[in-house]
C-alpha cells in the first residue's frame, strides 16, 4: 500500500501540500478560537493561513523562512488597502488593477516574487470577501499574523519538508513506479491472444505505466540540484534513473516484438490507441516463456526489494541468474525474438542493479557469479569516470520590454482585470471580485490564448459542479460552526491533493468551500452560489479576450516555437551521441537527453489545447497528438543512443566505429531541416531520403573496423530514428526528396 500511494503521488507533494496547509488553517482556528474571535475573524484567519503557506514554494528552507518574512508586511499593507480604498469605488478598482498587473509582473523574480505578489492579490481579496471595515482593521492585524506565525510553525515544526527527503521520497516513487512497469508488462506476457480487448487493455497499462515512469524521472532530474549531497551523487543518481528508465522501456518494446508477427514499432508505446501488433511468438506456454515470467517477477522483485530488507542469498541468486543473461551462452533456446527479450532482461538487471548501488550504497558482492562481478566492475568504472565539474552553458539572452513574458502576461491580465471589474459590478455591486479573481486565476502558469480558453473551461465546468455540492452542504451544515470548518479543512485538503491531476476537479473543491464559507458568514443562499457561476463565466470570458486582443501569443505560433525547440535539442543529442560513438571527445549526453525530455514535456503541455476534448477540430488534435507520439519515439532512440555513448569511456571492450558519424548526418540534417520549415515556411532546406542506415556502413576495409560491438548495440535505434525524423514530415506538411547521393 505504501508502495502504491509513493507511486501514485510521487515525493508525497500532493499529500504534503494538502497535510500542511490544513494544518495551519486548523492551528489558526485552535488559536483564533482560544482568542474567541468573531467567525468573520475566524473566516479571515483561515483564509490567510492558506494563502501563506501554498503561496512559498521555494524548496530551501532558508528562502522560504524570508519570504514568510517578508509575506506578513505585505500582507498588512493589502488589506489596509483593500479595507481603507473600497470606500471610494473607482480608486479601488484602479488600484486593484495596479496591483493585479504588480503582482504578475512580480513573476519575473522567480519564486519569491510569484509568492509575494500572489499574497498582496489574496489579502487584498481577503478584505472584500469578509467586506474588513476600517474600525476592524487592528483585529484584522491581529488575526492575519497569528494566521502567518501557524503556517510557520505547520511549515518548519510540524510538518517540516527539507529537499533530500523530498528527493528520498521521490527515488521510492521511482522505484515503485519502475516495479509497476515490469508488472504491466507480466500481464502483457500472459495476455492471450483470444480476447483482443484484454490484449488492448494491457497495452494501454503498458503505455501509461512507461509515461509514468517518465515523469517520476524527471521529477527527480528537477530535485537533483537541491537534494542530492554533492554535484557527484547527483550525476550518478541521474544517471542510473537514465539507466533504469531507457532499460524498462526497451524490455516493453522486445516483449511486444516477442508477442507481434513482425517487428513492432516504437509508436504502438507512445501513440494513444496504436492497435496491438497481431499475435506472433507469444504467449505460448513452453519452457521458455515460463521462464521469461518467472525472471520477469525476480525483476520485479529486486527492484521494489531495498538491501535493507533483502537476507539470506536467495536475491543474489535472483540477481545472479537474471546477469547471466548478458552473456550469450546462458541465453535458452527460443526464437531469436524471445531471445531478444532474455538479453533486454539481463540489461534491465544491470540498470537494477546500478540504481540499487545508488540508491541503497554498496551491497555484499561475496555470491557474485562470473556475469555479475562483470556487470559490477563496469558500474564501478562507470562511477569512477563520473566527473563533478560541469561545463558552464552561455546564458540565453532574454527578452526585454512587452517580449518578456511576465511583462506581456501582467498587461494582459490588467485589462482582463479592467473587463472583469466592469462587468462585474453590472452583475454585482458587491460580489464583483470573482470575476476579477477568475481572469487573475486563468493566467496563471498559461503562456497562449488555447492554454487560457482550456483553462477557463475547466474553472467553469468545476465551479458549476461545486455549486450543487456547496448548496447540499451548506444545507448539511447549517449553523453547526465547527460543523462547517470540519469540511472546509476537508476541502482544501481535497483542493489540493487534485490541483496537479484535475484543474476541474480543484475548482470543484474551491466553490465548495466557499458555500461553507458564505454560511459561516451568514451571506450563504442559492442566488450567491449562481451569482458565483455567473461571475466565473465573466472572468473566464474576459480572460480569454485580453488574451486574444492585448498581445496575442496564438496557440500555434507557441506549439511551433516549442517544436523548434525540441528538435534543436533532438539534433544536439543526436549529433553528440553519434559522434562520441563514432570516436569523438566524450560530453555530458545525460544532461542533454533530459534537456530535450523536458522540452518535449513543455510541448506536450502545450498542445493540450489542440488535443483537448472540446477541440472541434478533430484533424489538428490527431495531427498533434501523431507528431508528439513521433517525438516521443524518437526521444527514446536518442536517449538510448546517448546511454551507449557513455559506456565507450569506460568500456575499452566496445570499440567506437567512425562510420557512423557519416551515417548519423542524414539524421541530424533531417531534423534541422523540419526545425527550419516549422520556423520559416519558405526555407529552402529539404528532407533527404536515401538506403538504410546499415547499408550505408557498408563492409569494414583496412582502414574501417568491421561491425564493433556498438555498432549492434546501436543499428537499431539509428534506423529508427532514419525512419522516424522523416515521418514528420508528412504531417508537418514538409516535401520530402530522395537524396541524389
Amino acid at each position: 500500500m505504501w508502495d502504491r500511494l509513493a507511486a501514485s503521488d510521487p515525493g508525497l507533494l500532493r499529500l504534503t501540500a494538502g497535510l500542511r496547509t490544513v494544518t495551519a488553517i486548523a492551528l489558526a482556528l485552535a488559536v483564533l478560537a482560544l482568542l474567541q474571535v468573531p467567525v468573520a475573524q475566524l473566516v479571515a484567519g483561515a483564509m490567510t493561513a492558506m494563502v501563506a503557506t501554498f503561496a512559498v514554494r521555494e524548496k530551501q528552507r532558508s528562502p522560504q523562512a524570508v519570504t514568510l518574512a517578508l509575506g506578513l508586511p505585505v500582507a498588512l499593507a493589502s488589506v489596509s488597502l483593500g479595507t481603507l480604498l473600497n470606500q471610494w469605488v473607482v480608486v479601488g478598482d484602479v488600484f486593484f488593477v495596479v496591483l493585479i498587473f504588480c503582482a504578475v509582473y512580480g513573476r519575473r523574480f522567480g519564486d519569491r516574487g510569484t509568492a509575494l505578489g500572489l499574497i498582496g492579490f489574496q489579502i487584498y481579496f481577503l478584505s472584500l470577501f469578509v467586506h474588513a471595515a476600517p474600525s476592524a482593521l487592528p483585529a484584522l492585524y491581529g488575526v492575519i499574523t497569528v494566521a502567518f506565525v501557524c503556517s510557520g510553525v505547520a511549515r518548519f515544526v510540524l510538518l517540516p519538508q527539507t529537499p533530500s527527503g523530498t528527493l528520498d521520497r521521490l527515488r521510492r516513487a521511482f522505484r515503485a513506479r519502475l516495479g509497476q512497469l515490469i508488472g504491466a508488462q507480466i500481464e502483457l506476457l500472459d495476455a492471450g491472444p483470444d480476447n483482443p480487448d484484454d490484449a488492448e487493455k494491457v497495452l494501454e497499462h503498458l503505455r501509461t505505466g512507461t509515461a509514468r515512469l517518465h515523469e517520476a524521472a524527471l521529477m527527480i532530474q528537477g530535485r537533483l540540484e537541491d537534494g542530492a549531497l554533492d554535484e557527484a551523487t547527483a550525476r550518478l543518481l541521474q544517471r542510473r534513473i537514465a539507466d533504469a528508465e531507457i532499460a524498462a522501456e526497451r524490455l516493453g518494446l522486445l516483449l511486444l516484438t516477442a508477442r507481434s508477427a513482425e517487428r513492432t514499432d516504437t509508436l504502438t508505446l507512445h501513440l494513444p490507441g496504436a492497435p496491438l501488433p497481431p499475435g506472433g511468438e507469444l504467449p505460448v506456454r513452453d519452457e521458455a516463456s515460463a521462464a521469461l515470467r518467472r525472471d520477469l517477477e525476480a525483476l520485479r522483485l529486486l527492484v521494489l526489494r531495498p538491501v535493507s530488507e533483502a537476507s539470506g542469498t536467495a536475491l543474489a541468486q535472483v540477481r545472479n541468474r537474471l546477469l547471466g543473461y548478458r552473456e550469450e551462452e546462458n541465453l535458452p533456446k527460443a526464437s531469436p525474438a524471445v531471445q531478444d527479450v532474455f538479453r533486454g532482461l539481463g540489461e534491465a538487471a544491470r540498470a537494477v542493479l546500478g540504481l540499487r548501488i545508488a540508491l541503497d550504497g554498496p551491497q555484499d558482492d561475496s555470491d557474485d557469479t562470473p556475469a555479475a562481478a562483470r556487470s559490477r566492475e563496469e558500474l564501478d568504472a562507470e562511477d569512477a569516470a563520473i566527473e563533478s565539474s560541469e561545463e558552464d552553458e552561455p546564458a540565453e539572452p532574454e527578452p526585454t520590454g512587452l517580449g518578456r513574458p511576465t511583462t506581456r502576461a501582467a498587461v494582459q491580465v490588467a485589462v482582463g482585470s479592467s473587463l472583469a471589474i466592469f462587468g462585474g459590478e453590472q452583475l454585482s455591486g458587491q460580489r464583483w471580485y470573482w470575476a476579477v479573481l477568475t481572469c487573475w486565476i486563468v493566467f496563471l502558469n498559461t503562456a497562449s490564448t488555447g492554454e487560457i480558453l482550456v483553462k477557463g473551461y475547466r474553472r467553469l465546468v468545476g465551479t458549476v459542479l461545486g455549486v450543487v455540492a456547496g448548496i447540499a452542504l451548506a444545507g448539511l451544515v447549517g449553523h453547526h460552526t465547527w460543523t462547517a470548518f470540519a469540511l472546509v479543512l476537508l476541502c482544501v485538503f481535497a483542493m489540493f491533493y487534485t490541483a496537479p491531476l484535475s484543474y476541474t476537479l480543484m475548482s470543484f473543491f474551491v466553490t465548495a468551500m466557499l458555500g461553507l464559507l458564505y454560511t459561516l458568514l451568514n451571506t450563504y443562499s442559492t442566488s450567491v452560489l449562481v451569482l458565483r457561476v455567473e461571475e466565473t463565466a465573466l472572468g473566464a470570458a474576459c480572460g480569454v479576450i485580453a488574451a486574444a486582443v492585448v498581445l496575442p501569443i496564438r496557440t500555434d505560433r507557441r506549439t511551433n516555437d516549442l517544436l523548434v525547440d525540441v528538435l534543436d535539442k533532438l539534433a544536439d543529442v543526436t549529433r553528440a551521441a553519434v559522434d562520441q560513438l563514432s570516436g569523438g571527445p566524450p560530453t555530458d549526453l545525460v544532461d542533454q537527453a533530459r534537456d530535450l525530455d523536458q522540452a518535449l514535456a513543455d510541448l506536450r503541455a502545450a498542445t493540450q489545447p489542440l488535443t483537448h476534448p472540446i477541440s472541434p477540430l478533430r484533424s489538428r488534435r490527431d495531427t498533434a497528438r501523431y507528431v508528439v507520439a513521433l517525438l516521443e519515439t524518437c526521444a527514446y532512440h536518442a536517449r538510448s543512443l546517448a546511454a551507449t555513448a557513455e559506456l565507450l569511456a569506460t568500456h575499452p571492450s566496445i570499440a567506437a566505429d567512425p562510420r557512423l558519424r557519416g551515417a548519423g548526418r542524414r539524421i541530424v540534417h533531417n531534423i534541422e531541416a523540419i526545425a527550419a520549415h516549422v520556423a520559416d515556411p519558405r526555407s529552402a532546406e529539404q528532407i533527404e531520403t536515401g538506403p538504410s542506415i546499415a547499408s550505408m556502413l557498408g563492409p569494414g576495409t583496412l582502414r574501417t573496423p568491421r561491425y564493433g560491438r556498438v555498432t549492434d548495440r546501436v543499428l537499431r535505434h539509428l534506423q529508427r530514428l532514419d525512419e522516424a525524423v522523416p515521418g514528420l514530415a508528412r504531417p508537418l506538411g514538409i516535401a520530402r526528396q530522395p537524396s541524389k547521393k
